[in-house]
Order: C-alpha cells, then structure tokens, then sequence
C-alpha cells in the first residue's frame, strides 16, 4: 500500500503537477526529521522556505487552505521558454476551486476574476508556488484570495508573481443554490481580508456603472493621440476567431467547461490579436476582471474573438469574448465570457517598446476604443490610489469621477485594516470611556470606544452626517458639504480651531464613506480621509491639514445598546495632542467622547435626524 501511494506521488511529478495536502506534507516532514542519511536534493514538496514563501506546512492552517506547487516545463511555455499566462490562469482556477469546494462541501463554479497585474514571467524550470484560501463566504458565493509566486530551486530565490481574488458559487443538484456557512477568521491577516472581501465585492458590483458614468461624462468625439497617425493599423486587421469543442480533458467534476480552461482559451486568441498589430511576440501584463456569465458542457463548441481595441503609447488593450452552442447551429449563442487583457511588447532589454495606433472601425469600434480609454484612466487612477505610501507628502489623493469608487473603497479598507489589527494595548479608562493606542513603526493610532443607549442605525445616521459634529466637538468649528457623490459617499470642506503652535485654523477637504453590515456581526462604517479637489485648494487664511484614516466603527450589542469606536491614526501634528491625553495630562479626548454620547442621546428620539440620511 505504502509502494502505491508513493508510486502515485512519482506519477504526479513527473507531470509537473503537484497538489500536496496537509497530511501529506506532515508525512513527508515527519519521516524526514529522524534521517540520518546525507543531504539529498530537495524534492518541490520538501522545499525548504524562505522570507516571503509560503508558509510552513507545520503552522497552523485555515481549514480552507491549499498549496499548490507546479514545475514549469517546456510543455508549460510560449517561444521564450516562459510559462504560458494561460497555464498559469489554469492552475490559478484550480487551487481556487478546490479551497472553495473544502469551505462549501459541494461543487462550485467560477463566478469572476478580479482584475490581475502580472509582476514578472517565470522560465521553464522554475517552480510556482500557488496559495488560495477562502476570504469570506456571503450567502450563495464566496471569495477566494490566491498569492502567486515563483521559487527557483537552483538559487532558492522567491519572487512575488500576482495577487488575485475570484468569486466562487455553490452549487447543489441541479444547479441550485447552497447557503455557504459563514467563515470565523482567526489571524489578524485573516480578519483583515474578511472585513476587506465586503468593500471588494461593492467595487466588483459598481464597476459597470464606474466605466459607464466616466464615459457619459467624457466627450463623445474619438481622442486620438498627438503622435502621427499616418501609420495607423484598422482594428479590424487584429481581428481573431477561433472556435474550440469542448472534450471531456476541459471539464471539470461537474461536467462543466473548466472556468480556467475557457481563460486559457481566451488568452491565446488575445495574444493573436496582440501580435497582428505589433507583428511581435507580446506580453500579458494585466487581465480586466473575468466575468462567466452562464456555463458550457461538454460537447459545446465555444467561439471565441479578440481584437485590439486600442493602442496606447507603450501598451495596447484586446477585447476579447467567448460564446458557446451546441451540436445545432441554429440555436443560437450562449455569451459565457468577456475581458480586456492588456499587454506589451518588450525588446531585448525589457523596456516597452513604442506600438503603433490603432484605427478603430466606425460604430461599435469607436465606443470600443473610448471604452479603452477610459479603462486605462480607471486602472491608473486605482493604481495612484492603492500604491500611495502613508509615509508620503501629500497623502491627500486627487478625486475625479473616474476614481471615485476605487477612493471610496480604499477610505473604508484602511479603517477596516486599521480596526482589525492585534496588539491594540489599554492606555486610558475614565467611567464608561476606553482609550486604546497601538504603536506601529512611525504611526501611533488610537481607539476610543465606550457602550451607549441607542439603536447602532440611529447613532450611524448621527455620526456619519459631518455638519453635525461641531455640536459634540469642539475641535471642529464648521464643516460644509462641498459634493454628494453618492448616498454613502460625501465630500466635506471641514474647518477646526487653531493647533496650539499655530496662529489661524486649520481646514480639511475630506471624503467622508459610511457603509451599512454587510452581514450579522459586521459594524457600520463611517471612514474618513483627505483628498483634493480643484475647486478647494489651500487658501492663506487657513492652514491646510490632512487626515490619513478615522473613522467610526458601530456594533450593535442588543436593540437598543450600541459600541460605539472611533479611530485615528494621527498625523505629526496631531501626536503631541494624544500622547498628552495617552499620560493623562489632559482629558480632552475622553471629554470629546463624553459629549459625543449625550449627543446621541440627546438626539435619540429626533425624528427629522433620524430622516436625515447624512
């Protein structure tokens, strides 16, 4: 019995496929420390780790957890000897799958991909080391977090590859829906993505409407490039169909496409498309989200398109779908899948080489090549929002229409973050107020919380409405809303009194987010941070000042009971402020805090504050 299992195990690498569960690895781990035989070439399944790899197969796992491991072999690669984009989206689908499945206990299907940006290729020969476990689960879906990374067994160097997140669906008989058992985090990592997974899947819902305003907004005319267009390739030269049957080796246990083969599938007729108007080999660096909109089966054949929608400076967008009928032609198509795959062509020392212009057909070209555009705008929009270093100057992010959803999601992710952190430490308790700091490298941040007598609904409609906060806080002096972006978004040019070494006040332009539970157990969220706006620049009168990440957190402890939490993570000039009160030198926090509370229960029973949404 041993001989077979271990028979199996030599099968499976010498494909190059090696999935390797818990119980295995504590095998392998267990029989290895009582050797006394000489030091041997370690196997992909015994690697010994390092800073940045994955986790030791001996720490304490989610149950939810899988590890994958997968040789790149020539079989893997394009013409350069680097491992296929669509091999790797495979593999990616296939560890998700499987964490999702150990979460639902029965079939689930791909539902979606997050958007993905590749960080470097992988070359044959290398390993790639796959992590998937499942952030958070909601009623009939749940999202699955996947760290990607490369390990060359030579060097021992690890690199990061991607970081994705998909969307997976149980599925009971029939395709019927199964209600998911909710997920308990336990490590402060873990509860990090779980508060997070709820601002993801806002964003995945709005991202439809984010694209469809930006371009209501934008001029209707195509905007060419200033670059001579006497070049310029007709789109429908990069134009690629290609149609693929569906064979029992592309389904999955349910007798359904596999999601990892259709994107597979998806990314080689995008590259075709890409090469047609480079006439070179290209090079995938970022996937717009992936979104199945209905199954396929065995026996289906599957058509699948590409074109280049547009060509930017260095980088170039393909559109590309999947379509599927069956064996009678005259049924008509079945839309599975859409995505833009953006990719550039590098010369012999890796710089992005200059493309040329695309010339888009007229009609349904053109809104294609706007659409382009604007999702070029949006993806470099959130990538200033999300790669902003705290420790920057300014930290305060431009706002426009384009950005909106990605600011508003990343106010609320730092409060949650910020909230969900360990080694939160008791610095102050006066009667019913709590003061907590926590000390992280050049950020001090405190919490201040205490329990109060009204519904959580009631004191979040209360704290979230910012024109109201002069009558509980001293510090502010008015606050006016400058912008309604939305119903749970505002924008507020805030002004406070004077810090003590200053001689005029201090305003703030802040985008102030508020989110309703997400499910039993959430807060509401009311998030704060600084951003700018051209019609608010910094005035003389006024000394300009910028908040990182506050907010308030609420949790309902019965009907009628309320925690209520405010964080800060304070700002130079805000430190000597809280250290004073920190030592108990001054009460002036807890004070503020006091007056919150008979605010709330002065306002209680306020019929026309409780109509007021903000």
């Amino acid at each position: 019995m041993l001989s077979f299992f271990w028979l199996r195990c030599l099968l499976k690498m010498v494909k190059g496929n090696i999935i390797v569960p818990e119980d295995i690895l504590s095998f392998c781990c267990n029989g290895l420390q009582g050797s006394t035989s000489p030091p041997r070439a370690r196997e992909p399944g015994e690697r010994e780790e390092a800073p940045g790899a994955m986790a030791s197969p001996s720490a304490a796992r989610n149950p939810t957890e899988v590890q994958m491991s997968q040789l790149v072999l020539p079989c893997h690669t394009n013409h350069r000897g680097e491992l296929s984009t669509g091999q790797l989206l495979k593999w990616i689908d296939t560890a998700a799958c499987l964490s999702a499945e150990r979460h639902a206990g029965c079939p689930c299907v791909t539902a979606s991909m997050d958007d993905i940006y590749f960080e470097h290729t992988i070359s044959v020969g290398q390993v790639v080391n796959i992590k998937a476990k499942v952030n958070r689960a909601f009623n009939s879906s749940m999202e699955v977090g996947i760290q990607v990374s490369y390990e060359d067994l030579c060097s021992g160097k690890h690199c990061s590859i991607c970081k994705a997140y998909a969307t997976f669906v149980a599925q009971g008989p029939l395709g019927s829906k199964v209600r998911l058992e909710p997920l308990t985090p336990q490590t402060e990592e873990e509860k990090i993505e779980y508060s997070i997974a709820a601002e993801r899947r806002r964003m995945r819902l709005a991202h439809k409407d984010t694209l469809k305003d930006l371009l209501t907004s934008s001029s209707q005319e195509t905007e060419l490039e200033t670059r001579d267009g006497s070049g310029a390739v007709p789109a429908e030269r990069t134009r690629v169909e290609s149609v693929e049957l569906v064979l029992p080796p592309h389904a999955n246990h349910q007798g359904n496409t596999f999601g990892g083969q259709i994107m597979a599938w998806m990314e080689n007729v995008a590259t075709i498309a890409a090469s047609r108007l480079c006439h070179a080999h290209p090079t995938l660096r970022a996937i717009e989200m992936f979104h199945f909109r209905g199954p396929s089966q065995v026996g289906d054949r599957l058509v699948l398109k590409a074109i280049v929608n547009n060509a930017f400076k260095n980088s170039m967008e393909v559109g590309v779908s999947a379509e599927a009928y069956g064996q009678e032609m005259s049924v008509s198509r079945r839309h599975i899948n859409s995505a833009f795959m953006t990719f550039v062509v590098l010369d012999q020392e890796g710089h992005p080489r200059t493309l040329p212009m695309v010339a888009p057909e007229p009609g349904d070209g053109e809104r294609r090549y706007r659409e382009a555009s604007a999702r070029k705008k949006i993806r470099l929009d959130r990538k200033y929002v999300v790669s902003c270093k705290q420790t920057e100057v300014p930290l305060s992010v431009p706002w426009d229409q384009s950005n909106k959803v990605y600011l508003s999601y990343n106010n609320v992710s730092a409060l949650k973050m910020l909230v969900a952190k360990a080694n939160w430490a008791l610095a102050r308790e006066k009667e019913k107020v709590r003061m907590y700091t926590l000390e992280e490298d050049k950020f001090l941040s405190f919490r201040i919380e205490m329990s109060v007598c009204i519904p959580a609904s009631r004191a979040f409609s209360l704290l979230s409405n910012l024109r109201r906060r002069h009558e509980w806080d001293s510090h502010y002096v008015s606050a006016e809303l400058v912008q309604k972006v939305d119903d749970d978004d505002m924008i507020y040019h805030v002004v406070s009194q004077k810090l003590r070494n200053e001689n005029k006040p201090q305003d703030f332009v802040i985008l102030a987010s508020r989110r309703k539970p997400c499910s039993r157990g959430d807060p509401y969220v009311v998030a704060f941070r600084s951003v700018t706006l051209p019609t608010h620049p910094a005035r003389a009168e006024f000394t300009r000042g910028e908040t990182l990440c506050s907010g308030f957190c609420i949790w309902p402890e019965s009907e009628e009971m309320s925690k209520v939490a405010y964080y800060n993570q304070a700002m130079p000039g805000y430190l000597t402020y809280v250290t004073t009160n920190v030592a108990g030198l001054s009460s002036d926090i807890c004070s503020t805090f006091e007056a919150c509370e008979k605010f709330l229960l002065k306002n209680k029973e306020d019929l026309i504050s409780r109509l007021q949404d903000f």
